[in-house]
């Protein structure tokens, strides 16, 4: 295998506040849980752990123009992330709080300044790096309208210079609030389409997972089916369905083990890796996500 081109991921910069809990949620009342602050959002989660992998990783988003942003932007330059990202005055750096428990997790959503992402942005960080050779984009930029024009630009803009592209589905409430066969005509022809269970249902119905993988492949020329503790199914429109089983591990907080996983596939995919052994990176790295608090690579 050989190293990736650059890798350009477009989509939010999120704080996270995540609540471990102890319990089961008690609703009006009182639950204990351990409680943490920071780097969140899909694209600026998977491009640390692009980087924690040696890959160089340029993340485009935008944050407000806040002590939450210049934190987020302090972490991920830490991190390796190479950050092409917008300062917005007149909006907050999005905010999520994330409940996990039981091996799930439960997220209430401010995207705050991420709404404000502009296609001229996303192509004037696009032409600023040359040496890119994919560009990863977090379908939430696509699933609220005030980013819609810079995720559908992202997309084009990487074709016409000759760009691989993937998608990661993002969420399955957004997705069945545009509808399934809207969201397909934004993501048609990309070469790698990654979904989790719930997202192919919304996608696909209820099919059983390589059932699903076929079809969403009329759409994208790869598609991956993520199963949690399932493990993972690979459909190409020209080879055979391919899968993997979920590394077992104690579950600590699944938040960001899907961010984990598409960096771990990505880099496997573009170093030449064939889908077996992409789908094992893929796995190796989201179960090291779930066996730790929070969404990115432990320093």
């Amino acid at each position: 295998m050989t190293r990736p081109a650059r890798v350009v991921v477009v989509g939010d910069v999120i704080t996270d506040v995540v609540a471990v809990l102890s319990g089961p949620l008690a609703a009006g009342s009182d639950t204990g849980a351990e409680i943490s602050f920071g780097g969140g959002g899909q694209a600026a989660n998977t491009a640390a752990w692009i980087a924690a992998q040696g890959v160089a990783v340029t993340l485009v988003g935008a944050v407000g123009d806040d002590d939450a942003g210049r934190d987020r932007m302090a972490e991920l330059d830490r991190a390796g992330v190479d950050c092409a990202v917008e300062r917005v005055v007149d909006a907050p750096t999005g905010t999520v709080i994330v409940l996990a428990a039981d091996g799930e997790r439960t997220m209430v959503t401010s995207r705050g300044a991420n709404l404000a992402l502009s296609a001229e942005h996303v192509e004037k960080a696009l032409a600023a790096v040359p040496d890119a050779g994919h560009l990863h984009l977090s379908a939430y930029t696509l699933l609220d309208a005030g980013s819609r024009g810079a995720g559908l630009r992202a997309l084009a803009a990487a074709r016409e210079r000759g760009l691989t592209t993937s998608v990661d589905a993002a969420s399955a409430a957004p997705l069945r609030r545009v509808g399934a066969r809207t969201f397909l005509g934004w993501v048609r022809d990309v070469d790698l389409l990654l979904v989790n269970a719930d997202e192919a249902t919304v996608l696909a119905g209820g099919l059983d997972p390589a059932a699903q993988g076929r079809a969403l492949s009329a759409t994208a020329r790869r598609v991956v089916v993520k199963r949690g503790a399932a493990g993972a199914v690979w459909v190409d429109r020209t080879t055979p369905v391919c899968t993997a089983p979920a590394r077992r591990v104690a579950v600590v907080d699944v938040t960001g083990a899907g961010d984990a996983f598409a960096a771990g596939l990505l880099t496997a995919w573009l170093a030449g890796a064939s889908p077996t052994a992409a789908l094992s990176r893929a796995t190796d790295l989201g179960a090291l996500a779930v066996s730790t608090a929070g969404a990115r690579p432990q320093p």
